[in-house]
């Protein structure tokens, strides 16, 4: 990883880079806008959303601007020991610098100190170096969605044991 680079929690500042970097990965790959990531409304305040107890998010920043991040909490209408591993996205800048898997760890460390006992995961097919790394960190595909997300057009459902 490049030391130019730092990992740390959102901050309200970092709400309009965020949100760019995520709708931009949508445009870039052509990925469905409607039952995904981008369409959801809580990007336009993801310093809000992730402000809970059990809930984090965590951007990558050069001190400067926001290139990506990746989040926990609680899934959406599933028990209260089932986390999400929510909005993991990164500008083509800083891929393949290992920093996705640093935010991966972080987010999972964060989510057995919150209490959780398993932790959820929805993609797309396409998303081929995203899968092959949530695979990595232990998660294994499911036959159906858990919870109640919204993404529809996410077709890839994974679930991983803390």
């Amino acid at each position: 990883m490049d030391s130019t680079y730092l990992i740390r929690e959102i901050e309200i500042t970092d709400n309009p880079e965020i949100k760019s970097v995520i709708q931009a990965l949508f445009i870039e790959l052509k990925l469905p806008l409607i039952g995904t990531a981008y369409a959801d409304p809580e990007i336009n305040d993801m310093f809000s959303a992730y402000a809970g107890p059990r809930a984090v998010y965590f951007v990558v920043t050069d001190g400067k601007s926001v290139f990506g991040g990746g989040g926990i909490r609680q899934l959406t209408g599933a028990e209260a020991t089932v986390c999400e591993l929510q909005k993991l996205y990164f500008s083509p800048v800083i891929r393949g610098l290992g920093l996705g898997k640093k935010i991966i760890a972080a987010c999972l460390d964060f989510a057995k100190s919150a209490g959780f006992e398993s932790c959820y995961l929805e993609s797309k097919s396409e998303l081929h170096s995203a899968l092959h790394l949530f695979k990595s960190h232990g998660f294994r595909p499911l036959d159906q969605p858990l919870g109640n997300t919204g993404h529809h057009a996410c077709e890839i459902q994974m679930i991983k044991p803390l």
